[in-house]
């Protein structure tokens, strides 16, 4: 519950300052007052922050920007056995993120301007960390009407997104590109072409082999070929939720080399695991976009360290035992992510050679951009919202430790590197690490 920022000065000292954007990468510290950064920098030290704070020793850790999470599913409303807003900000606090973008494929849809407000207050009322909803393209997500974008937007909607589906109707879908564009709102497109994209898992070998069916890196790269040729006549700014293929890379460089206002991301999963990770049939395996071949994997890790992808993301889906713990072909899709991102995010610099300053701005500065948030940003003025992270730091995935309600991680019992050890959320610690 965020309420009132904490009223009080704190100084945290003998940090690794790190926030790309700002130019902060080495020793230092950050001074926050009533929810707000008075200073940061190598110049926040003990000596210098005065005998009114309460000072905290960092210890040598990672002192960045709060996570901005730009794709996140939660069961509220409808759904709460699957996952809560309070329980998905406590997961996400866990990891070291500090606002939460909830998408709006709930019961009912995040279609109408009170269901906007209403998760809003209820995020203010039970969440840990900020919440902030995308809305619906289309009524219902249906894709047959559209939805009072306008509205949506004045009543808190940061985006608008049919969440899990494609907008197939080209000329609906043009005509939300230009209210949005009217309304300077962001529309998130989802990049599969439902008519290819039936498969259960990448289509190739690997899912010839365990006898399922394919869907293939194609369907995704024939629909963001036709949004992107939208884009272009209307001219609003388009963000592709996910991207999976090393074939929708080059569609995307393209539009970014003609000037297109056209930003995307990647899910942790898509950069971390392949299609053969699936193994036996596990279906906490089982993504959408489905996890691909290591080729794609690479160039997909690749373009986040050139800045071809813009933003890392959790895809956080909260599934339950009896969807998940089926027969492959039949079990739902989703993993959740939200507290092993940060990790999962560590080991590719250590492994895979992504720059840590690209990383952390993929996942907090670069999204909060986009958005339009104030947040993400470590500069005096600035929301008081940060994590310090403890790179060196291990620990199991295990489901009794997990604070989402669902427990479908890809990672269960596995041993990741680094977590973040504090969690500050506009002044207040949110999150402590407790081992």
């Amino acid at each position: 519950m965020i309420g009132s920022p904490a009223r009080n000065r704190r100084a945290y000292v003998n940090a690794h300052v790190l926030a790309p954007l700002q130019g902060l990468n080495g020793p230092g510290g950050i001074l926050v007052e009533d929810g707000w950064i008075l200073a940061v920098g190598k110049s926040v030290t003990r000596e210098s922050v005065g005998a009114t704070s309460t000072v905290i020793d960092c210890k040598g850790r990672l002192l960045i920007p709060g996570l901005v999470d730009m794709r996140v599913f939660t069961g509220e409303p409808g759904s709460e056995y699957r996952e809560t807003l309070a329980s998905a900000s406590e997961a996400a606090a866990a990891g070291g993120v500090t606002t939460i973008i909830v998408m709006p494929n709930t019961q009912p849809v995040i279609d109408d301007a009170a269901i906007v407000d209403y998760v809003l207050r209820r995020a203010r009322d039970t969440a840990q960390v900020r919440v902030a909803p995308m809305a619906a393209i289309t009524k219902g997500l249906a894709g047959e009407q559209m939805a009072e974008i306008g509205l949506l937007r004045r009543a808190g909607a940061v985006a608008v997104t049919d969440a899990v589906k494609a907008v197939s109707n080209a000329n609906l879908f043009r005509r939300a590109l230009m209210y949005a564009r009217d309304c300077d709102l962001l529309v998130v497109g989802h990049a599969e072409e439902p008519s290819l994209s039936g498969g259960v898992m990448n289509a190739g070998e690997a899912a010839s082999r365990l006898g399922l069916s394919g869907n293939p890196a194609m369907s995704e790269v024939i629909m963001l070929e036709r949004d992107l040729r939208l884009v272009e006549m209307t001219g609003a700014r388009y963000h592709v939720a996910q991207v999976s293929s090393a074939l929708s890379l080059d569609v995307i460089r393209r539009a970014k080399d003609k000037g297109l206002p056209v930003t995307c991301g990647v899910s942790i999963h898509h950069l971390v695991l392949n299609e053969t990770d699936i193994g036996a049939y596990r279906t906490f395996f089982k993504l959408a976009p489905p996890l691909r071949s290591e080729d794609d994997r690479r160039a997909l890790v690749a373009a986040v360290a050139d800045g071809t992808i813009d933003v890392i993301v959790s895809s956080h889906d909260p599934q339950s035992d009896d969807t998940k713990r089926l027969p492959f072909a039949e079990a739902a899709f989703g993993a959740i992510g939200l507290e092993t991102m940060l990790s999962s995010a560590l080991g590719l610099s250590a492994n895979e050679n992504i720059p840590l300053p690209r990383l952390v701005e993929a996942l907090s500065q670069r999204p909060a951009s986009i958005l339009g948030l104030e947040q993400g940003r470590l500069q005096p003025g600035a929301p008081a919202d940060f994590a310090i992270v403890d790179p060196q730091l291990s620990w199991t995935v295990e489901d009794a430790a997990l604070r989402s309600r669902s427990k479908n991680s890809p990672y269960e019992h596995r041993t990741l590197e680094g977590h973040a050890v504090e969690t500050v959320v506009a002044g207040r610690t949110v999150y402590e690490y407790a081992g």
